[in-house]
């Protein structure tokens, strides 16, 4: 599975470096303005570790916001487009993050994880390195595809199970591209976060209204916008180490 992982995502740095923030509406007009609204809008001098940055986007935000960030992924073409975006500004790295983490503990006040969880068979071990790595009080976020949206979109006929998922995405540069993830039910979504960290929000995103009207998101609102306001597609999560 991390190979494949790897080997898809490699495919796909140039349309996340080049394409993604102005033309996939999923992330730059649905995901990205349901997370900004979680996360701290004023960062300066915290320690921030984006966990599974792709080509930097939410690194990039980070740092405006003043936070001191430190980005990993595990596709090794993601973490070069990472570093051309915001050059020294961070430490940016390839790292599996299902492995041990290669920092100290209580070395993070705040972990952000956007959709890349759901490329991870078991969260358990993940998610005690993020436990100790964070600081007391540290916020972990985290953003994954809905249980609700994989099992409609993938028409599977046991919600409770457990299991890995394939698609094809075709993009503009990359051209098709088989891009395999895990679902699993929202029981052990939130079980296994709450047995690391207290939950605090959760949120099932609809489509922000302020891009509605937006002529350069005019397409993907007139196909998706109407369907995202009564299907969530992605679930986000805010919890805390006590």
């Amino acid at each position: 599975m991390k190979e494949k992982v790897i080997e898809a995502y490699d495919k796909l740095a140039g349309d996340y470096e080049r394409h993604v923030d102005s033309q996939s509406g999923h992330n730059a007009y649905y995901e990205r303005p349901a997370m900004l609204k979680v996360l701290p809008a004023d960062m300066e001098q915290m320690t921030v570790l984006d966990a599974g940055c792709a080509a930097g986007w939410y690194t990039e935000q980070f740092i405006i916001r003043g936070a001191r960030v430190t980005a990993v992924d595990l596709s090794p073409a993601m973490v070069e487009a990472c570093k051309r975006r915001v050059g020294n500004e961070a430490a940016v790295f390839a790292c599996d993050i299902t492995e041990d983490l290669p920092f100290e503990d209580e070395a993070f006040d705040l972990i952000v994880s956007s959709l890349t969880l759901h490329y991870i068979e078991d969260w358990t071990p993940t998610f005690r390195e993020f436990q100790r790595v964070l600081k007391p009080g540290g916020s972990l976020i985290f953003s994954v595809h809905h249980p609700f949206m994989d099992v409609k979109h993938f028409d599977r006929p046991d919600y409770f199970a457990r299991e890995l998922l394939t698609e094809v995405w075709n993009k503009q540069e990359s051209g098709p591209v088989e891009v395999t993830f895990y679902r699993r039910p929202i029981q052990e979504i939130i079980n296994v976060t709450s047995s690391r960290f207290r939950i605090e929000q959760i949120v099932e995103p609809q489509p922000s209204l302020a891009h509605r009207d937006n002529p350069e998101a005019a397409e993907w609102v007139a196909k998706w916008f109407d369907r995202l306001m009564t299907n969530p597609h992605f679930l986000i999560v805010k919890a805390n180490k006590s």
